[in-house]
C-alpha cells in the first residue's frame, strides 16, 4: 500500500515527526509539536572525509580506541551511527524510524516489534473483551425495554410444546407422540424480536463509531477504533461495514448459524498478526488502539474523536 509523502509521527518515537518520501524516512526528526515545513527537509550535508594518516604519525596504541571507530565507546555515549537505534519493543538494532501509518512494519532481526498504529499501542485483548461485554449489557438493557412485550408474547406462544416436553422429562414418559404445536404467531414474533434486537444494536453502535470511533464500552476502557490508513474518524460508511460483519448474523440466531459466525469473528483477533484485527476490522480496514491514560497537552493534537 503506497503512503503519500509527508510528515508523520515517528512510530519509534511518537514525540517526534519525520518526513516519509514514499519509500523511507528522510532527514532528521523534529519535535512532534513543532510545525513541519511545507515540503521535505533540506538534505543533510555530507561529512568531510578524514585526512589520511601519515606514515610518520603514531597510530593508536593497543587498548586505545581510534578517533573514528571507537569514538562512541571511548566517550561512553554508546550512540549508534546515524539512522540506526534500538528497535521499539526489543534490544535488537534496526532503522531508527518506521513506516508511516498504513505502511507495513519492517522485520527486525530476531524479534518482530509490536506495531504502534498512528503512534498508539494496540488495544489488549482483555480490554477489548471487557468493552464488548459492557456494550452487550447496554444493548440487552435496551432490548428489555423495547422488546419485552414481543418476548413475553413469544413465550406464551411456545408454552404448550415446552410444558409438554418438560412433563415428559419429569414423568420419564417415553411416548413417541409429537409435541403440541406452537401458537400461530410464534414464527412472526420470532422474526420481530430478531429484527428489533438487530436494529437496536446498529442504532447503538454505528453512529457513535462513525463520529468518535468509540462505543460506551470502549470509552470506559480507553479504547478507540481508527482506520489503518489515516488517523481520522471512521465515517458512517466504514462504521456500518465494520458492524455488518458482526451484527447482521443476529438475524440468523433462530438456526444457531448466527451464533457460530459471531463466535468465529469474536475469536479471530487471537490469531491475527500483527494488528490483532477481527474479521469486522479487516473488512472495514480498521484497528483498535489503546488511548493514553494521561491527558493530552493543549499544545498537542488529541487522537481523532477525542476533541471536545
Amino acid at each position: 500500500m503506497s503512503v503519500t509523502p509527508g510528515w508523520y509521527l515517528d512510530p519509534a518515537d511518537p514525540d517526534t515527526r519525520r518526513y516519509w518520501d514514499g519509500e523511507g524516512w528522510l532527514g532528521a526528526p523534529i519535535p512532534a509539536e513543532a510545525t513541519p515545513p511545507a515540503g521535505p527537509p533540506p538534505p543533510e550535508p555530507e561529512p568531510e572525509p578524514e585526512p589520511a594518516t601519515r606514515a610518520d604519525e603514531p597510530g593508536p596504541s593497543a587498548g586505545q580506541p581510534s578517533a573514528g571507530v571507537g569514538h562512541h565507546a571511548a566517550s561512553g555515549s554508546g550512540t549508534p551511527p546515524p539512522g540506526y537505534g534500538p528497535a521499539p519493543g526489543g534490544p535488537h538494532p534496526g532503522p531508527a524510524g518506521g513506516p508511516p501509518p498504513g505502511a507495513p512494519y519492517p522485520t527486525w532481526p530476531g524479534q518482530q516489534p509490536e506495531p504502534r498504529p498512528h503512534g498508539l499501542p494496540l488495544a489488549g485483548l482483555g480490554a477489548r473483551l471487557v468493552a464488548r461485554l459492557i456494550d452487550i449489557a447496554v444493548v440487552l438493557a435496551l432490548n428489555v425495554v423495547v422488546n419485552f412485550w414481543f418476548v413475553w408474547q413469544y413465550i406464551q406462544q411456545m408454552s404448550p410444546p415446552i410444558a409438554e416436553a418438560w412433563r415428559r422429562i419429569i414423568d420419564q414418559d417415553t411416548t413417541t407422540e409429537p409435541l403440541p404445536a406452537a401458537g400461530d404467531q410464534a414464527g412472526g414474533l420470532q422474526i420481530a424480536i430478531l429484527l428489533i434486537a438487530t436494529a437496536l444494536w446498529m442504532a447503538y453502535e454505528v453512529p457513535s463509531m462513525a463520529s468518535r470511533g468509540q462505543t460506551f464500552g470502549k470509552r470506559v476502557m480507553g479504547l478507540q477504533v481508527l482506520p489503518v490508513s489515516a488517523a481520522a474518524p471512521l465515517g458512517f460508511g466504514r462504521a456500518l461495514r465494520r458492524w455488518n460483519t458482526l451484527g447482521l448474523p443476529t438475524l440468523l440466531w433462530f438456526c444457531c448459524v448466527g451464533f457460530l459466525l459471531q463466535l468465529i469473528d469474536s475469536l479471530s483477533p487471537l490469531f491475527d498478526r500483527p494488528l490483532r484485527q477481527a474479521l469486522h476490522d479487516k473488512r472495514a480496514q480498521t484497528v483498535v488502539v489503546q488511548l493514553p491514560r494521561t491527558p493530552v497537552p493543549k499544545d498537542r493534537s488529541a487522537p481523532p474523536g477525542d476533541t471536545p
